[in-house]
């Protein structure tokens, strides 16, 4: 399991409710539980780093749990049922199995039914238990190149591996990156890396990243937001086994009467579209980044009109695909109307992110402060 990627984080941070792929409620388990601080060997920073990019698992099973409390306004219960809602504010229960790149589980747990996601070999299967479908497709033979993302969990990390492998992108100069206190996570003791932002519009105070003193896995991933000191959003295991699992775990046993839809597997060009917080600022020329780092905004248009071209006509429709009983007239009238000499809209904001939306049409959202949002809607 590589560390490194070119995934900033922000690309998940920041568009988490206006593009989520919901995964169903969750199981109500709690916050994670307090362990007494471990006595470790002191490490530095640049040790942590290098642990983590030299780090070799063979195998890996533990149950992994998601909690996010972005502090969303009341406005979210507008949205016709509750996935959304469930998502950002609710607690997830996930189990995992890995065993080499080419065979990884995980199986979404909510109150009712399960969502599995299963890749053996050039076979992936995923698997839904409410309507008892399952979608398998054939991977090309350079399949091992790239790997297909969950669809359920696309906006949110499943497992602090993945919420590591976005958050360390982020280390550049605008980063502090320092070591933080020793935990007991999942009965293992591990050091702490914390990542934080130097500029100030930044609404995230601290990315923290419990890794394994002995395996140099991630186990824990917290993102704390500016004056507050419990995490808006953490993912992290409470029971983790290095054993290599049995083949038969990565094995898809249709249940009786399933419908199986057989979809054709295509190379794509870039990576994958579904990975968690996937968005194209660069690529995709109705959605454009403004800054860089922590501070990034991304600018995109609500009736799919260019970015760089003129002003377009405010939206008098509900976007392609919402549901029918989604009243927009509410949603956006349940936003705080707010002007300047960028012009005038709704702004919504949260722990995490603020989300601009202006009279003509455009859509601003980053992980900054709306007087950052402000500056980049006068661009």
């Amino acid at each position: 399991m590589s560390v490194l990627r070119s995934r900033p984080v922000l690309r998940w941070l920041v568009p988490a409710t206006a593009a989520v792929a919901v995964i169903g409620g969750g199981a109500a388990i709690g916050t994670f539980a307090a362990e007494a601080e471990p006595s470790l060997p002191p490490r530095t920073a640049a040790q942590l780093l290098v642990d983590l990019q030299t780090s070799r698992l063979e195998g890996l099973s533990g149950t992994v749990v998601q909690r996010a409390d972005l502090g969303l306004p009341p406005l979210v219960g507008l949205i016709p049922g509750n996935e959304l809602t469930t998502l950002l504010t609710g607690t997830h229960t996930l189990r995992v199995w890995y065993s080499g790149p080419d065979q990884q589980r995980v199986a979404l747990m909510d109150t009712l039914g399960e969502q599995d996601i299963i890749r053996n070999g050039r076979d992936l299967w995923t698997w839904q238990s409410r309507s008892n479908t399952a979608t398998h497709r054939t991977l090309g033979g350079d399949a091992g190149a790239w790997k297909p993302a969950p669809e359920p969990a696309a906006s949110l990390p499943a497992t602090p591996q993945q919420a590591a492998d976005l958050a360390l992108d982020a280390i550049d100069p605008s980063t502090e990156v320092s070591v933080g206190r020793s935990a007991t996570v999942a009965g293992r003791d591990a050091y702490e890396l914390v990542l934080q932002p130097r500029d100030q519009d930044s609404l995230v105070h601290q990315l923290r990243i419990a890794i394994d003193a002995k395996q140099h896995v991630p186990l824990r991933f917290e993102v704390l937001a500016k004056g507050s000191d419990r995490p808006a959003f953490e993912v992290a295991f409470t029971q983790v086994d290095y054993r290599r699992p049995d083949a038969d775990q990565f094995r898809f046993n249709p249940p009786p009467g399933v419908t199986v839809d057989e979809e054709k597997a295509e190379r794509p060009t870039g990576k994958p579209t579904g990975e968690p917080g996937h968005v194209e600022p660069a690529g995709d020329r109705q959605v454009r980044a403004v800054g860089d780092g922590w501070t990034t905004v991304l600018v995109g248009r609500l009736d799919g009109a260019d970015v760089a071209g003129k002003p377009a006509p405010k939206p008098a429709a509900p976007p392609a695909g919402a549901g029918s009983d989604l009243d927009m007239s509410k949603l956006l009238g349940g936003l705080p109307a707010v002007s300047g000499d960028w012009g005038s809209g709704r702004l919504f904001s949260s722990k995490l992110f603020s989300v601009l939306l202006t009279d003509d049409g455009r859509v601003l959202a980053g992980a900054v402060t709306p007087e950052r949002l402000y500056q980049a809607a006068r661009g």
